[in-house]
């Protein structure tokens, strides 16, 4: 419990970046374009993934041996990570961590679009929009997109995420991250690199649109002269 309360940080890292990443390239690149997107949500993520990799990395060493050894706490498996690795140990999966980072960026890419097209569709039909039910649906939509989004860019990146979990695992199987994909694939076949793909799904998208909406309502609440001008000014 200590552990996932510890991670909940990585959100805080990853938007912070974000928010202050776009503002930056959209000064350096043409504004509010993919590019600017793409660059930010990297940005973002591998700050997020450098930050937190040590704490995902202890978060799965006591899910797994749990399981194989029975009841191991916090502090012992990382006593037990630091006297076998020493600090590298806690880096161990960081370059699949780096390679997950696709999926933010496809995440970030698709979400930004969906919104961009809500934006402008709202704005087309700005005199029968009822104002009364704005932020409701503002809600909604801002939720509908992120699911949408989480979707498609954790079916397309799920690979990765084998792959890190099979990396912190104990023992040397498991080398680099191409040579467990390229394992995985020859022992298990396509199916293995997807293994676990629904329960992801179940568990990551309605995480999801309710942390993109929350974002965007908080974002919207904490600076109106500027986000909350595309949203009330439409009438």
């Amino acid at each position: 419990a200590l552990i996932t309360e510890v991670v909940k940080p990585s959100r805080a890292i990853y938007f912070c970046t974000y928010s202050n990443s776009k503002s930056i390239f959209n000064e350096l690149l043409p504004s509010d374009t993919p590019i600017v997107h793409i660059c930010s949500a990297a940005s973002a993520g591998f700050m997020s993934c450098t930050a937190t990799n040590p704490i995902w990395f202890v978060k799965t060493r006591l899910q797994l041996d749990q399981r194989m050894y029975g009841s191991i706490s916090a502090l012992q498996c990382i006593r037990d990570i630091y006297q076998r690795h020493g600090l590298l140990g806690f880096y161990k999966g960081i370059t699949a961590s780096y390679f997950g980072i696709s999926e933010t960026i496809i995440h970030f890419v698709i979400y930004e679009f969906i919104k961009a097209q809500l934006r402008q569709r709202k704005e087309s039909s700005r005199d029968s929009y009822n104002p009364d039910v704005k932020c409701t649906r503002d809600f909604v939509q801002f939720m509908a997109a992120g699911a949408v989004s989480k979707t498609c860019a954790s079916t397309l990146a799920y690979p990765h995420e084998v792959a890190r979990t099979r990396l912190r695992q104990e023992g040397d199987k498991y080398r680099s991250f191409f040579q467990t994909l390229f394992l995985v694939w020859r022992e298990e076949g396509y199916q293995g690199l997807y293994r676990g793909l629904a329960t992801q799904l179940v568990r990551q998208i309605p995480n999801t649109a309710i942390m993109m909406a929350t974002y965007e309502a908080v974002v919207y609440m904490l600076s109106p002269p500027v986000y909350g001008a595309s949203l009330t000014n439409d009438d």
